[in-house]
């Protein structure tokens, strides 16, 4: 039967420190409202140099059987037999076939899409590793006890919604805290304002909810401003001074004085963004103007102004849709990958520009990945799937994992070429956790099912 293990409590050490925090706060306010408090109190005990993650996910379920290809002959001849009308030919790839410091074994070759090109160079100078065969478990799974259930399987199982949230919160759609989120509840005592621990450039994601911490929404044009406040309306700042009074003063009824304390941080963080962003480091690398480029050239804006910001340690999510091609994908998917390529390079160079390569780190993630076997037109949902892993703190050059069977009803085939995932997302999120600086003792707060795997390091970053 399928079981999510339930998030452990946060560890003694950590809480009695947030609720110190809370006796500089005060007992005026209600518990809830003073939670929002805690990174803001603690901050002056933190200490450490500045790191960053930033999640890439691709909605929809990325095709990895086009992404990360088959180059040697044995195995790109398998993987054009099994998928006559999307294979790409072998000659198309010789400009992005990769030479790993490490090889594969048995002859295995790999090689991008050619629409990733713009990442090769990256992969080469060794600040890009490919994950293999990465995906939702609960558990270490062999296809036998795939087959026989008789190990913990992860819940909906190629549910898009479901698998999404899997990924980004270690349970499924309805999940309340997400890892990102978790993570940065340990570091809200790190960052001088705690509300910009995370930051979302591309709307709403389950990744970045935590018990105390919440993402920071906004756009590729930096945070839009309430019309009508900081400046005049009708003609008056007096008007607006006395509109600005009305959203933000404290009120008798407890949820209206909610909503207009959330309104006044909402106008305080957008006056204190603005202004960093103004003040913050150009940057000369050219960004392409495609929404995922554009929300990658922002958060190296963001990181540019980190110290102005008061940020030690932020987590921040963007994303791009358009991955579940059940149809069209020889058309389709290319424009993607080009996307995904120009935008990761881009901001690698941007991270390299401002002298932060070694503090930052992105990688890709998906719903899922999608089956081996042609629809036809296009490919089906399906498990585990092909990352990468971005930043010059990542030992790259070189894939992790196990490179899987190229074959349908194969070892590593649960159904149709979808692969049972050989890595588990905990571990890949374990190990960017513990380079982010969550203690070994409290990564099962952060993932509940880490302890499941024997492995929580998987070695990729320095």
């Amino acid at each position: 039967m399928a079981h999510v293990s339930k998030l452990p409590a946060l560890h003694r050490r950590e809480f009695l420190k947030r609720a110190s925090a809370l006796s500089v706060a005060g007992t005026a306010a209600p518990w809830a409202l003073q939670l929002a408090t805690i990174g803001d109190a603690a901050a002056a005990t933190a200490s450490g140099g500045y790191k960053a993650l930033v999640c890439v996910f691709l909605y929809g379920g990325n095709d990895h059987g086009n992404t990360v290809i088959p180059y040697d002959v044995t195995n790109h001849q398998a993987y054009a037999a099994i998928r006559p009308s999307l294979a790409i030919g072998r000659d198309a790839l010789a400009a992005t076939a990769l030479a790993p410091s490490v090889a594969l074994p048995d002859g295995r070759e790999m090689a991008l899409a050619p629409a990733l090109s713009a990442i090769k160079p990256v992969f080469d100078a060794g600040r890009l590793a490919v994950m293999l065969n990465v995906g939702t478990l609960m558990a270490p799974t062999t296809l036998a006890q795939y087959k026989a259930r008789s190990v913990p399987l992860p819940p909906k199982l190629f549910s898009h919604n479901d698998q999404s949230s899997l990924w980004q919160a270690s349970n499924v759609e309805g999940a309340r805290t997400g890892w990102g989120g978790r993570m940065a509840d340990l570091m809200l005592s790190s960052n001088g304002r705690s509300a910009l621990t995370c930051i979302n450039v591309s709307g709403n994601a389950i990744f970045q909810a935590g018990d105390n911490a919440f993402q920071y929404q906004m756009g590729v044009g930096g945070k839009q401003a309430i019309a009508g406040i900081g400046g005049s309306l009708f003609g008056s700042s007096a008007c607006a001074n006395l509109l600005k009074s009305l959203v933000t003063e404290d009120r008798p009824h407890a949820m209206e004085s909610e909503l207009n304390r959330v309104t006044a941080r909402s106008i305080d963080l957008q006056s204190t963004i603005s202004s960093a962003l103004a003040g913050g480091a150009s940057l000369s690398t050219a960004f392409a103007a495609d929404s995922l480029a554009q929300q990658l050239r922002m958060v190296a804006r963001l990181i540019a102004a980190r110290s102005s910001l008061g940020a030690t340690r932020q987590v921040f999510f963007v994303s791009v849709g358009g991955f579940d091609l059940h149809d069209n994908l020889t058309a389709r998917h290319p424009a993607l990958m080009r996307q995904v390529g120009g935008a990761l390079a881009s901001f690698d160079a941007a991270m390299q520009e401002l002298g932060v390569g070694d503090q930052v780190t992105a990688f890709t993630a998906s719903d899922f990945g999608r089956t081996l076997s042609s629809n036809g037109d296009g490919t089906d949902h399906g498990w585990g799937s092909h990352h990468f892993v971005v930043g010059g703190a990542v030992r790259g050059g070189r894939f992790y994992g196990t490179a899987p069977s190229v074959s349908v009803n194969g070892p590593d085939d649960v159904g149709q070429g979808r692969l049972l995932p050989t890595t588990s997302v905990d571990q890949l999120a374990g190990t960017l956790a513990l380079w982010m600086g969550v203690p070994p003792s409290e990564l099962r707060t952060v993932l509940p099912n880490a302890g499941n795997f024997a492995a929580q390091d998987l070695g990729f970053m320095a």
